[in-house]
């Protein structure tokens, strides 16, 4: 490794970052667990709802970044090569992720309406040989394990980069992410419909899994993007960031938000033009009340207020308004997946409707505040392992100037 490496590595502030996640997501947990004990069976299910709302989200972030990690390889870019170190420790917190996915796989039974399938459902009984408990489970563990795998071999030879000065093993890498992509995309495709899309067992869409694809990339760009803006404003990344990287990462969100808008009205025209009952019904219930005004929000929110605000070259290229924009984006993130899994069946009330105000509990905002802790505890604790740029990396010192360009 160069000689100059051990000036890279992040600054000690994040120890004590670290030690606030893990604080505020053992807490967050110790009381969500204690309710999920003390209450009853609909507790018990909200609990798991709202660990599942939290876990997609951040959960979405390690594994996204594994996504942009792999885009990264295979389109180069000095964009990628800046954030490459934030998306490396992202995509290594994947063991933790499944280890915040015990709860859901453990729960599996008060938590899917398909593990209780009534006797005349024949719907259920056609989606048996898919929809069943030990099957469901067998796919996820092979998740976790292809991800880890992934993840594995892309941090392994950036190291061997850093240690050897072997440029071979960016070709490595490189050859290796064109046809992964495309194992990447159909397991997070599979992953997305037996987690989330099978809450409700009875209805489907095509273009699920590309939601979840272009969701989990933009909530990692974003996060990447408020990660790499602190790290600009302190030493050693003061020396390296420069405002056309965040001109780049900004374009590439705008990007991902017109994407994921695209995909979403390409999923409801589908719907509404063929104007089936098994298919119309999903989007009828999230019309209706409180769920017809998150919709609204996510329209006016998560798409036009970033579309708009991003088309700005100033805001781009400034840190500070940028990192505003991404956490906002963030938390727009967090509406959408409660916007999928808030109106979905409950096993506790037998499948009948609750109103938009009875979906609402106190658990959907410390669930999140649980798994976020967790992750971040891990992903800070990954950040600290590495040097924050690759060193030895061939096309460092052109990303360098790029970012230090007009």
């Amino acid at each position: 490794m160069k000689e100059n490496s051990s000036r890279y590595f992040a600054p000690e502030e994040i120890i004590g970052w670290r030690t606030v996640a893990l604080g505020v997501g053992g807490i967050a947990s110790v009381i969500l667990l204690i309710a999920a004990l003390i209450g009853g069976a609909a507790v018990r299910e909200q609990a798991l709802r709202s660990w599942l709302l939290g876990f997609i989200v951040w959960g979405g972030i390690g594994i996204g970044s594994l996504g942009i990690l792999l885009l990264q390889y295979i389109t180069g870019g000095s964009w990628g090569l800046i954030v490459r170190r934030i998306l490396e420790a992202s995509s290594r917190t994947w063991w933790v992720i499944a280890l915040l996915f015990v709860p859901i796989a453990a729960g599996v039974g008060s938590l899917y309406e398909w593990t209780h399938p009534a006797p005349n459902d024949e719907i259920l009984k056609i989606r048996y040989p898919y929809l069943n408990v030990p099957f469901w489970l067998i796919r996820a563990v092979l998740y976790f394990a292809l991800w880890g795998v992934m993840a594995y071999l892309l941090n392994k030879w950036s190291q061997r980069v850093d240690e050897t000065s072997d440029w071979s093993y960016l070709e490595r890498a490189s050859r290796f992410s064109g046809p992964t992509m495309v194992f990447f995309v159909l397991l997070v495709t599979f992953a997305s419909v037996d987690w989330t899309m099978s809450l409700d067992p009875h209805w489907f869409s095509t273009m699920w899994g590309l939601l979840y694809v272009v969701g989990w990339g933009l909530s990692a760009f974003a996060f990447s993007i408020a990660i790499l803006a602190w790290l600009a404003a302190r030493a050693p990344m003061n020396e390296i960031v420069g405002k056309r990287h965040f001109h780049d990462l900004g374009k590439l969100v705008l990007a991902l938000v017109m994407v994921w808008t695209y995909f979403n009205f390409s999923q409801f025209l589908i719907i509404w033009s063929g104007n089936l009952p098994e298919e119309t019904v999903w989007y009828l219930r999230r019309s209706e009340g409180g769920w017809g005004a998150i919709a609204y929000i996510l329209l006016g929110l998560h798409f036009a207020f970033p579309y708009l605000v991003l088309l700005s070259r100033d805001i781009k290229r400034n840190p500070k308004w940028l990192t505003m924009v991404a956490l906002f984006i963030i938390l727009m993130r967090f509406v959408d997946v409660y916007y999928t899994i808030g109106p979905a069946p409950r096993i506790s009330t037998h499948g009948a409707e609750l109103t938009f105000m009875q979906s609402i509990s106190w658990m959907d905002f410390v669930a999140p505040l649980a798994v976020g802790g967790i992750w971040l505890w891990a992903f800070f604790g990954e950040l600290r392992k590495r040097p924050l740029i690759p060193v030895n990396d061939p096309f460092l010192e052109n990303a360098i100037e790029h970012g230090k360009g007009h």
